[in-house]
């Protein structure tokens, strides 16, 4: 942007969204652009990344994160920032400045980085960084003038733990989703249908107790 223009953004609250059709969260954002013209709107875009390296962790937490950081005398070469999702929103026209709800779509997929992380924690809170990026529309001698978010704009927000476990409860109450692979997937159906078992939850139960059986 030309030095007579600023705009900046900060993370001012994460909240569940508990109605919206699949899993999401809401930050929301606060903006101030210095400047005499309004501005016309702004298609606002982030990368939210998680640091862990900014909080502190039981032992019990550490035994949740020994296949993201290994072992806890290895996370001071491991423990670094890792991208959680990107996200987007449109803001509308304003002047001065003004505050956006931006969906963060979300997922429990204990694959993904971030799902492993969130579900490893019990208390305390996420520590986020949002890196925002976008386009920015004003004014201009021919109409709109077109200028982009400057590279640097960024904020670092500590989201609840609670806001995640209150938002997967509400969508997945008591349960969570692993991917297997379609042979695993058959074997485990015959295992359940062969043994009269209700469901796959049964099935894995079953299997892990008789694992612990011949371990003692």
């Amino acid at each position: 942007m030309s030095p007579a223009y600023s705009i900046t953004f900060a993370v001012l609250d994460i909240r569940p969204e508990l109605y919206a059709a699949a899993p999401a969260l809401s930050a929301r954002v606060g903006i101030a652009a210095l400047a005499d013209e309004p501005v016309h709107a702004i298609a606002l875009r982030a990368q939210v990344r998680i640091e862990p390296n900014r909080r502190s962790y039981t032992d019990e937490e550490s035994a949740g994160l020994v296949d993201l950081f290994g072992p806890r005398e290895r996370w001071h070469d491991t423990q670094r920032s890792f991208l959680w999702m990107h996200c987007a929103t449109m803001v509308p026209g304003f002047s001065g400045g003004a505050e956006v709800d931006m969906p963060l779509p979300v997922t429990y997929d204990f694959e993904v980085a971030g799902s492993k992380y969130l579900h490893a924690l019990r208390a305390g809170t996420v520590p986020l960084i949002f890196l925002f990026s976008g386009t920015v529309f004003i004014k201009g001698a021919n109409g709109f003038a077109i200028q982009q978010v400057p590279w640097d704009r960024d904020d670092r927000f500590d989201m609840p733990v609670s806001v995640w476990h209150d938002l997967m409860g509400a969508y997945f109450p008591n349960s969570g989703w692993l991917r297997l692979s379609r042979e695993t997937l058959d074997d485990l159906s015959a295992y359940k249908s062969g043994r009269g078992l209700l469901g796959y939850d049964d099935a894995v139960r079953e299997l892990l107790a008789a694992d612990a059986r011949e371990a003692r």
